[in-house]
């Protein structure tokens, strides 16, 4: 298995009820594009151009993304070229109608997040392992892009190990409770 097919694996063991991946395609974006928003006002003018936090955090997040997977990194770099012009538009308003819309966007993609863990029954994935916050908006990516009919192998992979991992989770608790 690839790094990411292992770092989705991971990520889906704790995501493998619909409802709850349904639940993600709503409020990962959301929780991505309030950051975004809430970085985008703090930033440096360099030449003319301005570079802002959320330009940086994109940057790094995207690098991050293509070291795993060149199409997945592009598509992500699309996503966020399309999505920085409304969340620095946001950014734009005072203090606060900007600070009241990032952070109800936020709120609003965390409750979706946890409605969907209340499906799953599992808690979130950063829970366990804080990566889990940067594979997030890469797992709804991919959980697209096998829902279009693309990359079907490696949904196979991810999906094969994802349900191991979440046997052993489950072993793991009923052990637990049964020791205690």
């Amino acid at each position: 298995m690839t790094k990411l097919e292992t770092l989705l694996s991971q990520y889906a063991a704790y995501h493998l009820d619909h409802k709850n991946i349904l639940t993600h395609f709503v409020g990962i974006p959301l929780i991505v594009f309030s950051i975004i928003c809430l970085t985008a006002r703090a930033g440096i003018v360099i030449s003319g151009v301005e570079i802002t936090l959320a330009l940086i955090i994109m940057l790094l997040s995207i690098l991050y993304y293509l070291s795993l997977d060149r199409i997945f990194g592009f598509i992500m770099l699309v996503v966020f070229v399309l999505m920085y012009p409304f969340a620095y538009s946001i950014a734009q308003w005072g203090v606060a109608p900007w600070l009241s819309a990032s952070i109800a966007i936020f709120v609003v993609g965390w409750v979706f997040q946890f409605v969907g863990h209340f499906y799953e029954k599992k808690k979130p994935a950063f829970m366990d392992d804080v990566i889990g916050l940067a594979i997030g908006p890469l797992f709804v990516l991919a959980e697209m892009v096998f829902m279009l009919g693309f990359r079907k192998d490696m949904e196979h992979r991810m999906l094969q190990e994802a349900h191991k991992q979440r046997e052993l989770m489950d072993a793991k608790v009923v052990h637990s409770a049964s020791t205690s």
